[in-house]
């Protein structure tokens, strides 16, 4: 590590729980964002200031006015660019040694199938349930760790779901692939602005600490705030024995 990487991640280095042999497992990985929205933004910011090496960027949409009440990695300049554009020059601006790559479109599963197999760590920061589930499947067909989280009107949600842990659910032991159900959307429901940044910000602490081997994660917990009144409530999760994804991979 350079002598100006050594002064850039000081206050992580300082951490006992991260030291330099934590900085250097994130400065050396690479984390696949799929969403670059409100979620993406904050995860997008909290990974590139953090270091870590390479970033892979997936959104299909650009950037409007509705987005910048609560989407903190774009600003009016960003107006009309695609928001995967818009975060690799958000990152560069915060810290230029971070490769970023980015691929303007929909995540599907051959998309998928590419890239996860590529990340050490996967954030799930879209807003649809289609992809979700597709993000997870790929998940636990590469064994990557995967990162979720979700904030709709005042109500937000964490957890991670760990393939390499034979023990960890699925996105699909809680959420059926076989549910159906109408999408809710922050363009119809509305969505705390406040909200997103809280859980992309927690979404980034997980991914860090999954990469730099430290503390524990959420693996079999899921997490929720209820923002009207700032409080947190937690799930035990187990793997369900009859998931169509995580058992089918065994």
């Amino acid at each position: 590590m350079r002598d100006e990487q050594l002064l850039r991640y000081s206050r992580h280095i300082l951490l006992d729980e991260i030291g330099i042999e934590g900085q250097q497992r994130i400065l050396s990985s690479r984390a696949l964002i799929i969403g670059a929205g409100g979620l993406g933004s904050p995860v997008a910011l909290y990974l590139g200031s953090a270091g870590v090496g390479h970033i892979t960027v997936v959104d299909h949409d650009v950037v409007d006015l509705t987005n910048l009440q609560r989407q903190v990695a774009h600003n009016m300049a960003s107006m009309g660019q695609p928001k995967v554009a818009s975060i690799q020059s958000a990152i560069a601006a915060i810290n230029p040694e971070v490769q970023v790559e980015i691929v303007q479109a929909r995540a599907d599963v051959a998309l998928l199938d590419t890239l996860v197999g590529q990340a050490d760590v996967v954030l799930d920061c879209c807003d649809n349930f289609a992809t979700r589930q597709a993000i997870n499947a790929a998940c636990f067909e590469h064994r990557k760790p995967l990162v979720s989280g979700a904030a709709i009107r005042f109500d937000g949600q964490i957890s991670v779901y760990d393939a390499r842990d034979s023990s960890s659910p699925c996105y699909a032991c809680i959420f059926s692939p076989a549910t159906t159900f109408e999408e809710t959307r922050c363009a119809t429901m509305g969505v705390f602005a406040p909200l997103v940044g809280i859980i992309g910000s927690m979404q980034a602490a997980e991914a860090l600490k999954l990469l730099s081997a430290t503390g524990r994660s959420l693996a079999g917990r899921l997490l929720m705030l209820d923002g009207r009144s700032m409080e947190f409530s937690e799930v035990r999760i187990a793997r369900q024995p009859d998931c169509p994804v995580c058992n089918a991979r065994q």
